[in-house]
């Protein structure tokens, strides 16, 4: 259809279809709106917050449980003067892994809490003067608390060489309470005892001098 305008010929007006009130073609005046697409997988910025976020809780968690195994060693050390092997295990009772027990116990000993020579030195000490053994025990005793072998062995070192002596001492304070014994019965309790203590080869002598002495 044509449209006579001066005798000019043009094209017919275009009539919107649809309904439709302007020129716009109604694929454009129409909006079509896009879903959203789904993600299968999350994107490398989420992964890193995450992640971030998982080692926070990580490394928070891990600081109280550092906490709570110091305040339990420092309670313990109130009590009693502990080896850095029974300071280990005290910390181990934690959920700490291996790193941040010998981090801890590191501490400890830098600050003088912990410290295995000192200990070995009042063993010896108080296994002498209080309760009468001899080096066998002591170096027993010391090993039994988990002190290692060099530091037991430096601290027997400055023990004198008088086991006989300190044996014979024992025996003499012993053999008393054994004056209605049988002498083979008083004898037999006394290298004993002097055994227990561990003078070892010096208990026999010991125990015979002592009786010897009491029967005069």
């Amino acid at each position: 259809m044509t449209v006579d305008n001066g005798g000019d010929e043009q094209l017919a007006p275009v009539i919107p279809l649809f309904g439709a009130t302007d020129s716009v073609p109604a694929a454009r005046a129409k909006r079509v709106d896009t879903p959203p697409q789904w993600r299968t997988t999350w994107d490398d910025d989420d992964l890193y917050d995450d992640r971030a976020g998982m080692a926070d809780e990580v490394d928070e968690c891990t600081q109280i449980e550092r906490e709570i195994a110091e305040r339990n060693l420092t309670r313990k050390l109130r009590t009693r003067q502990l080896s850095v092997s029974e300071g280990r295990a005290v910390v181990a009772e934690r959920d700490l892994d291996d790193d941040m027990i010998a981090a801890v116990l590191h501490d400890f000993v830098r600050r003088g809490y912990l410290d295995d020579r000192a200990l070995a030195e009042q063993l010896v000490r108080t296994g002498v003067e209080r309760k009468g053994q001899g080096r066998t025990v002591i170096a027993q005793s010391l090993a039994k608390r988990g002190i290692p072998r060099d530091i037991v062995d430096a601290a027997l070192a400055t023990l004198p060489d008088d086991d006989a002596e300190r044996a014979l001492d024992f025996a003499r304070q012993k053999a008393r309470a054994m004056r209605g014994l049988a002498h083979e019965v008083a004898l037999r309790r006394l290298v004993g005892q002097l055994a227990r203590r561990g003078y070892g080869s010096a208990s026999m002598d010991a125990a015979r001098k002592a009786l010897d002495e009491l029967a005069e």
